[in-house]
């Protein structure tokens, strides 16, 4: 398998090709999940259930157990570690959802539009302990230091986009830095951990993190993208919402940089001050400025690094598996 140059794919296809592969996995991950959520708190168990019935990739904890799998781990921990950080991506899911004032997630209501923020923050937080009481019971230390970490970069990463809403001089430089702490972190430790749970060398565990970091920053970038170029139905939220939140993503970034004096003056306005009044204006001015076909670009580019990263493990069906994943990352169209 060359490694270096993406495929084309069929993502739905490619997507429950490695879904398959990992299923068995996956199914104990999803029935563990499913237990530690209980709670004898009646609006946590109603709040749970509405997460789990929202679906999902669950694309976290797959890296994980497909990076531990390719590493040759044969025994039971990535299971409690997978549930671990899906419980660390979903808390984080209800207080994005607080934080950005939204009401449609996959398709469906927020937590926080049906419960209010309160009840989302505050079983967001219950996620997160019940993730440590999780960890803790792998009673490894190295995992430890990892996951409490990984969990205070995102919060860093939180804070970071928070400073940037409705600043419309943030830079590409600025933009990826929120993504490195804000998503690509959890992805590179979810792949880090499987190396280390497979007893790799040093140096392969580095590989996998770099493959994780490198696949989070080709998955968001490519998320930012599809914003202004799918519809709600697809992408199951709804269109024009970062601009809507005053959020300053690539293909805003790349635009302002060719834009004409009042096209540039249209949008910054629509960054400092949210709304979607001009959203047709601006679509057209994205288009035209070429900011489309740039943002791509750069997410193929992480996603060439990831596959790249991949290339010092041994061949094998789960190697294989990361390296769809980088393909569907950037060819995914929700």
């Amino acid at each position: 398998m060359n490694t270096s140059v993406l495929q084309t794919i069929d993502p739905a296809r490619d997507f429950a090709g490695v879904r398959a592969l990992a299923e068995g996995d996956m199914q104990r991950i999803d029935a563990l999940v499913r237990q530690r959520l209980a709670s004898d708190v009646v609006l946590i168990n109603q709040i749970a259930d509405h997460i789990i019935a929202g679906g999902g990739k669950r694309l976290r904890p797959m890296l994980h157990t497909l990076a531990a799998r390719a590493a040759g781990y044969a025994g039971d921990k990535h299971i409690k570690l997978a549930a671990v950080i899906e419980f660390i991506h979903t808390s984080t899911l209800l207080h994005d959802d607080v934080v950005d004032e939204s009401d449609l997630r996959r398709g469906r209501k927020t937590a926080n539009a049906l419960w209010g923020n309160a009840a989302s923050v505050l079983v967001g937080d219950f996620l997160y302990s019940r993730s440590f009481q999780l960890m803790v019971e792998l009673d490894d230390m190295r995992i430890m230091r990892i996951l409490a970490d990984t969990t205070n970069t995102i919060a860093e990463g939180e804070v970071l986009q928070l400073l940037n809403i409705g600043n419309a001089d943030v830079d590409e430089a600025a933009y990826l830095a929120v993504i490195e702490r804000k998503t690509a972190v959890l992805f590179a430790a979810a792949t880090q951990l499987g190396g280390l749970l497979g007893g790799l060398p040093e140096a392969q565990v580095a590989s996998l993190r770099r493959y994780g970091m490198q696949l989070g920053y080709a998955f968001q970038i490519a998320d930012d993208l599809l914003d202004y170029i799918s519809d709600a139905d697809t992408l199951g939220k709804n269109i024009g919402d970062d601009l809507a939140e005053g959020k300053p993503t690539l293909p805003l970034i790349y635009a302002l940089q060719r834009v004409g004096t009042e096209q540039a003056r249209e949008m910054r306005h629509a960054i400092e001050h949210g709304g979607l009044g001009s959203l047709d204006h601006i679509l057209t001015a994205i288009r035209e400025s070429g900011a489309i076909e740039r943002t791509r670009e750069c997410a193929l580019r992480h996603a060439r690094a990831a596959r790249e990263a991949l290339s010092s493990l041994a061949p094998s069906p789960y190697r294989d598996a990361l390296a769809t994943l980088a393909d569907y990352s950037v060819q995914r169209t929700f």
